[in-house]
């Protein structure tokens, strides 16, 4: 069953489809110039010396991990809302996870909880900024250069963002985006590395593609495969690798939403700013609480049952609007709770307690680039009759 108004919709127009269909008459499926577009396009946006593009935001952040040199023995910061995703990566290289509690505000780690964790064994914070928020990111990047150890920003949900004088994705020494059908943009499938780290940049490039050597005067293996065939050379692996690597059908796709970025940027704005003129009234709910001095990134938007509602009557007043066909999620159960995390490392409930009740009560909301005003009015009506039917009356 489709949903009559879906949780979230990629933007796709001809601009896209033309540059996807270039592509297919080309010579060049991978590894080419394409790519390098996209990869300059994503770099200059944020900032950085460097683009790397992926497959995935989840494999971009594995690499970055990696070529900073986490592994086994090590510790990273990070936060236990996010999604799956931003812990995985760390187990995925053997380190592992030390969760702090969130500021209930911006649902970013609270800054005092992150410096009360480091000890001798931490290698990196990895700090996510959740639904686009990038409060706070300035104050992990001084925590991180006191201790001197590297701030690695999961930015997969904060395309287009700024706070601070920075862009999202400039304030750690690495970046990382993801560029899912949910995200700002698209690219199907794909993620983007960003570093003004020259030896990181290269580490990430040689490893997505296998380990093969990195020619550091392009963005391209030095011994890329001949065309129509494959040379000896191209079976030169320097390290560990994967294959992580962007294909030009994706970057194609990235190159035509970047051209547009500021057009669905402003777009997904007026989406937010439409849902909470309507709901700003609704004395049930939390709205989002962004910070007047940051730009927002929206990439959903989550409203947040008060404190008297337990998470049973949220999850009948979603059920209550899938009956409705309309989308609705519950960004997002936290991770220490999720089953392998809570067997591998003995979490429980109450370990977290600020993630665990904003947890238990946001509702995700349709959310996406061309969500028209009289969408929004159904999804608020609907939500608005859900609450009453619940008896959720609040104080």
């Amino acid at each position: 069953m489709i949903d009559e108004i879906p949780l979230s919709k990629p933007d796709i127009t001809d601009a896209e489809i033309n540059e996807v269909t270039r592509v297919l008459r080309s010579d060049r499926l991978s590894i080419g110039p394409v790519l390098e577009s996209f990869e300059r396009a994503v770099a200059d946006r944020v900032g950085t010396t460097h683009g790397v593009g992926v497959s995935s935001g989840t494999a971009g952040l594995h690499l970055a991990l990696l070529g900073l040199g986490v592994g086994p023995g090590d510790e990273v910061i990070t936060t236990p809302f996010s999604f799956i995703a931003s812990t995985n990566c760390i187990l995925y290289v053997g380190a592992k996870p030390i969760f702090v509690d969130i500021d209930p505000k911006s649902l970013n780690m609270d800054p005092s909880f992150v410096e009360a964790a480091i000890t001798p064994k931490t290698k990196a914070i990895l700090a996510v900024e959740a639904f686009g928020d990038p409060t706070h990111m300035e104050a992990y990047r001084s925590i991180a250069a006191r201790h001197e150890i590297p701030l690695i920003e999961d930015s997969c949900e904060g395309l287009g963002g700024e706070g601070s004088g920075r862009n999202i994705g400039a304030f750690g020494r690495v970046g990382v985006f993801g560029f899912y059908p949910n995200k700002q943009i698209t690219t199907g499938e794909g993620g983007m590395i960003v570093t003004d780290d020259d030896r990181l940049a290269d580490l990430c490039r040689s490893m997505r593609n296998h380990g093969r050597p990195v020619n550091s005067n392009s963005d391209r293996s030095k011994h890329d495969p001949p065309p129509g065939g494959c040379g000896a050379a191209w079976l030169s692996h320097e390290r560990l690798g994967y294959n992580y690597r962007m294909h030009e059908l994706s970057a194609a796709m990235g190159v035509a939403q970047m051209s547009r970025l500021d057009e669905i940027l402003h777009k997904r704005r007026k989406v937010a700013e439409h849902y909470t003129r309507r709901l700003m009234g609704e004395h049930r709910l939390t709205l989002p609480n962004v910070n007047d001095t940051e730009r927002m990134s929206w990439f959903v938007y989550v409203v947040r049952l008060t404190s008297e509602f337990s998470s049973e009557e949220r999850d009948r007043i979603m059920s209550g609007m899938r009956r409705h066909d309309i989308g609705v999620a519950d960004y997002f159960p936290c991770i220490h709770l999720q089953p392998h995390i809570r067997e591998a490392f003995g979490h429980d409930r109450g370990d977290f307690p600020i993630a665990e009740s904003v947890s238990n009560r946001t509702i995700a909301l349709p959310f996406h680039t061309n969500l028209g005003e009289r969408e929004i009015d159904l999804v608020s009506q609907t939500l608005e009759l859900m609450l009453a039917r619940e008896g959720l009356r609040g104080t």
